[in-house]
């Protein structure tokens, strides 16, 4: 799953896409790279970020979705939590809805069941403005697989098929390097609820406070955290850094298939 924020703000890469023409040419080379989702959000959930009203993430989401369905095939999903935008968004062309809050938001779960497209439901403690205060768990695993147990049960009750669920732990989101440490060490407990699990570990601190490197030098590291979470279970991962990523993947998934066959 190739990132593609159309905000002024994200952590990363905030700003570089936001004209339509820029992010079709971003589309395009991750394509060309090797991403089989590409993952669209108007709006940042970094810490600190601004609100942004659901009009406005309309505004910037939904002609990137139409400009990227009519040139490439590709998969697109999109990254909110508005059910306003998640209509918005499917009706352009996404065909996954990836919510950081796993549609708790009012009328998201009642939405992403009348949509009946695949969902990624990620673990978040908190919200993304004040989320890294001061994050704590009793057991961080055992708490983030009981939420994302509670919240698959919920939307195949609400409706949505259990077979367009994906799960995501949240690295990063209220959450301590000490955690996502420990989670990213335990992924085959979270693989064991059921859904296919998303990891999106890309370029975030936890990965600069490991190696002490800036944002746009944490490539190796991202990769690194890649291939371990591969390893351990993971079924997609969410990059900047595409091409580099899928490289690293294809090694792994190569020697997976021969421990398998022996």
């Amino acid at each position: 799953m190739g990132i593609l924020n159309t905000t002024p703000d994200s952590f990363s890469d905030g700003g570089r896409f936001t004209a339509p023409g820029v992010a079709i040419m971003h589309a395009e080379q991750m394509v060309m790279d090797g991403a089989a989702i590409i993952d669209v959000g108007g709006e940042s959930t970094r810490p600190g970020a601004q609100d942004v009203g659901e009009q406005e993430e309309i505004d910037r989401v939904v002609p990137v979705i139409e400009a990227i369905r009519s040139a490439l095939d590709v998969a697109i999903s999109v990254d909110t939590s508005k059910p306003g935008v998640m209509r918005a968004a499917v009706a352009a062309g996404a065909t996954m809805i990836n919510d950081v809050r796993a549609l708790r938001a009012e009328g998201a779960v009642q939405a992403a069941a009348e949509l009946q497209q695949a969902v990624c439901l990620m673990h978040m403690q908190g919200q993304p403005r004040t989320m890294q205060q001061d994050p704590q768990y009793d057991d961080v695993v055992a708490d983030v697989t009981q939420f994302l147990r509670e919240r698959v049960s919920e939307c195949t009750q609400a409706g949505i098929a259990e077979e367009l669920l994906v799960i995501d732990p949240g690295f990063g989101f209220g959450k301590t390097l000490e955690d996502n440490i420990e989670l990213l060490a335990n992924l085959r407990q979270l693989r064991e609820i059921g859904p296919p699990l998303l990891i999106g570990v890309s370029r975030k601190s936890t990965l600069g406070m490991l190696t002490g490197r800036e944002v746009d030098e944490r490539q190796p590291a991202s990769v690194a955290a890649a291939v371990l979470a591969v390893e351990r279970g993971a079924s997609i991962i969410r990059a900047h850094d595409v091409a580099e990523t899928v490289d690293a993947l294809r090694v792994i998934r190569a020697v997976i298939k021969s421990d398998k066959s022996k």
